[in-house]
């Protein structure tokens, strides 16, 4: 099992082609990094955690964020080899923030199981799609 475990996460992994060049990325960009000036325009008003990465790291999380409303955020040309292992990676982050409070006694601990359960459906999901 642990062998079949292995080959499905290397699998995404092959798939990605190597690249030269990288994208200035937020990290984690939320509602509360960007501000929307008098002519609609949205300006970066948190830079702390920028780096230089895969354009397509930054893309992970708000794709899963926010599901069917996210294309109009996707940005042209990305990678859906390279998007999909940074998803693979980032849903089996987002299981043990919630299993934290849920196991350590919160009143009603369902919802944040139901999180936990989400994005480790949405895991194995994602690899069978590569099998």
């Amino acid at each position: 099992m642990r062998g079949e475990l292995d080959a499905l996460v290397r699998e995404p992994a092959a798939a990605v082609r190597s690249r030269a060049r990288h994208s200035l990325v937020h990290g984690e960009l939320g509602r509360d990094d960007v501000l929307l000036v008098t002519d609609g325009h949205p300006v970066l008003i948190d830079v702390e955690g920028l780096l230089y990465a895969d354009a397509e790291w930054e893309h992970a999380f708000p794709r899963i964020r926010f599901g069917s409303h996210y294309g109009v955020l996707r940005a042209p040309g990305l990678d859906e080899d390279r998007l999909r292992r940074y998803r693979l990676a980032t849903h089996p982050s987002l299981v043990s923030g919630p299993l934290r409070p849920a196991e350590g006694g919160i009143p009603r601990p369902e919802g944040m199981r139901a999180i936990a359960e989400h994005h480790t459906g949405q895991t194995l999901s994602l690899l069978r799609s590569v099998s």
